[in-house]
């Protein structure tokens, strides 16, 4: 997979483009819900799933957890790229690979 590379800099180990954080699985796009943590965001990804007893489809959203590296600094309303990597806490095993829009 090819992202395209920040044009910032970063010292932090655990960044997939200036650290040793390799990055593999799935790859996945939502906007950020929550920056107030540090080098965390929330994320929520919006998707639908048929119900098979009404015969339609539903909207339903996930919320994930994501490591956000400085040289990407994503905020609270923007449109992101993240994909899997290693654990990096209890709850983290996504990192933001990509700004894609920003933010109100």
């Amino acid at each position: 997979m090819s992202f395209k590379k920040p044009s910032n800099e970063c010292d932090d180990p655990d960044c997939p483009f200036h650290g040793s954080l390799s990055v593999r699985g799935r790859v996945l796009e939502g906007e950020v819900v929550s920056a107030r943590m540090e080098k965390s965001v929330v994320i929520r990804i919006n998707y639908t799933r048929f119900d098979k007893k009404y015969e339609r489809y539903s909207r339903k959203s996930s919320r994930i957890t994501a490591h956000n590296p400085p040289c990407i600094d994503a905020k609270r309303g923007d449109m992101v790229r993240i994909a899997e990597c290693r654990p990096l806490s209890k709850t983290k095993a996504f990192v933001v690979v990509e700004k894609l829009a920003e933010g109100v």
